[in-house]
Order: structure tokens, then sequence, then C-alpha cells
């Protein structure tokens, strides 16, 4: 039993050296080919005469207004969600938690939505108004689940009823002001077409500082690990640390929903796979996740916008697509276990 226990310890200490610059190339691969792919295909070259001023206009045209902008803005969403999803889950103790199962994320879309069609004049304040929602729908999940304390099995089953109801709403107001739906049903699916530099310019302050915060979630969320009693024990203010955490993480998927709609599964199946490979040790799980959560959204979205030509499919339907299966999968071995 000992010798296994070192032999896994050894496994996940062999993953951690490799997984970080494999995802860092992963990285450079996808940014290449989210450049070089699309109706108009651009080689190596081509890029590189781009980014030194040499190439022609019309590609320069659309490796720096479209495609660029759209990959930043790709990688910032996917860290986000990953990094809210890691911690979601440390703070929850449960593998399976995601700001879309808590209602994190129906909070920031609600916020979202309403912000479009009732109140189109102030759409620049949306990433503002995405991160509020999210904060409120965590608050009230959080007070839901609070009896001396918060359980993480009442903070899920309140997530889920608050999730629902906030849905309800947005397809209220969505019925309510029927005229202007059109306008919304591509935040709905989650997707990153039409994503320029004024989009990112707008996002990126929250998502950065929200990602910044991460490196001071680390060792709270690795004390939550040990139980509330052992952290509490250790010198940790529990129900304060549990609530910054929770506010870190509506704060990080505020901001992604806020320029890419309700994308999913980002959040669950990134930090899971990567506890998988690599353990629970936050010093790890956290940054690698962050860096994965990016690389994945930037492959699906430049899959989805080529796979599929001329149609552009959401990169949100294509992930659900993914993440639904692998949902679905984790639930089946939890019960088994």
């Amino acid at each position: 039993m000992k010798m296994s226990a070192e032999l896994d310890f050894q496994k996940r200490q062999s993953r951690r050296k490799w997984l970080l610059p494999g995802l860092f190339l992963s990285l450079c691969v996808g940014v290449c080919l989210g450049l070089a792919v699309g109706s108009v295909q651009l080689s190596l070259p081509d890029l590189m005469a781009v980014f030194t001023g040499s190439g022609l206009p019309v590609h320069e045209k659309i490796v720096m207004d479209l495609r660029l902008p759209r990959v930043l803005i790709g990688f910032l969403v996917g860290a986000c969600l990953a990094a809210s999803g890691a911690i979601l889950q440390g703070v929850v103790r449960n593998p399976l938690a995601d700001p879309g199962i808590i209602g994190v994320t129906a909070g920031g879309g609600l916020a979202a939505v309403l912000s479009m069609i009732v109140l189109p004049q102030f759409t620049y304040l949306l990433p503002a108004a995405a991160f509020l929602g999210a904060l409120l729908a965590a608050l009230v999940v959080y007070m839901l689940s609070f009896d001396h304390g918060v359980s993480p099995l009442k903070l899920i089953l309140a997530g889920v009823a608050v999730n629902a109801l906030l849905g309800a709403v947005m397809n209220g107001f969505m019925v309510l002001y029927s005229e202007r739906v059109q306008a919304v049903l591509p935040f709905l699916s989650g997707g990153l077409n039409g994503r320029s530099w004024h989009h990112l310019s707008f996002v990126s302050p929250y998502a950065l500082a929200g990602l910044c915060l991460c490196f001071f979630a680390i060792k709270p969320s690795n004390l939550f690990l040990l139980g509330d009693e052992s952290a509490q024990l250790l010198g940790l203010r529990v129900e304060r640390t549990r609530f910054f955490l929770i506010s870190l993480a509506a704060l990080l998927a505020g901001a992604a929903v806020s320029v890419s709609g309700l994308i999913g599964f980002v959040g669950l199946v990134v930090p899971h796979f990567i506890r998988l490979l690599i353990g629970d040790d936050y010093r790890y799980l956290l940054p690698i996740s962050m860096l994965g959560g990016g690389v994945l959204v930037v492959f699906a979205d430049t899959a989805a916008r080529v796979w599929f030509t001329p149609v552009e499919l959401p990169v949100g339907i294509l992930l659900a697509c993914i993440g639904a299966p692998f949902f679905l999968y984790l639930l089946k071995k939890k019960g088994r276990g």
C-alpha cells in the first residue's frame, strides 16, 4: 500500500514537470492555428510578415483586427472559467462543482441579458453588470446554504435551485422583449464571433485582476481540502475566506460571461481533468488549470470557426457537446465509487 502511494506520488510529480511546458507548447500551436486558419488561409511566413510589418495589408487586417483579439479573448475566457471552477471545487470540496452548476454563471448571464435587452443604452457597463449579477447570485446561494457555517452539500443544492430560478427569469424577460431577442441569441449560445480589441479592452481589467488574485487563493484552497475544522485549527478564518473565494469565483465567471456569453463545462472539465493528472495541490492545480482552460477555448473556438464553414458554430455549443458526456461519465464513475 505504501509503495503504491509512493509510486502514485512519483507519477504526479513527473506529470507536473511536463504538463506545464506541454500546455505552453499547445498554446503556441493553438494561437498559430487561430491566426492562420479560416476562410483565408495564411502560412507561417505570412504571419511572420504581418508581425514584422512587411505583410500584405489584407493579411494585416485579418490577423490584427479580426483573429488576434479573438484568440486573446478566448484565452482569457478559458482561463477565467477554469480558475473559477477550480476555486469553487475547492470551496465546496466537490470535484463536480463549477460556476454553472451553483448559479454563478446564470447570475452573470441574467444581468448581461438585462443590460442588452432592457437597458441597451448601458451596454458599455456589461462586464460590471455581469460581475454584479454573478456576485449577487453567489451571495444568495451563500446565504441560503448558511446554517452555523456553510455546508458544501447545501451550497450545491441551493446553487442548482437558484440556477433554475434565474434561468426562468431570463426566459421571462426574453418573452417580454421578444423583439430584441435576436441580439441575445448569440450570447446565450456562447461564442466569440465578432469580438474585437474593444471587447478585449473592457474585459481585460476584470479578467487580469481576477487571475492575479487567484494566487492569493492557493493557500486557503489547500487548507479547505482538509475540512473546515482542520483549516480553522491551522489559523484560517473559514467563513471570511470562503466568502472571499466565492466572490473571486464570481468575478472570474462574470468577466468571462460578459464577453463570451454562456459557455459551459470549461470550469468543470478542465480542473477535474488536471486534478486526475497531478492531484489536489492548488500550487499546481490552479495555475495549470488557468493555462489548460485558455488552451481548450482557443482550440475549441478555432475548430468551431473552421469545421462547419461557411457556417460558424458558437464555441459554447461545441464545448457543451464535449463537456456534457464528460460530466455524465464523472457522475457514473462517482456513483460506482
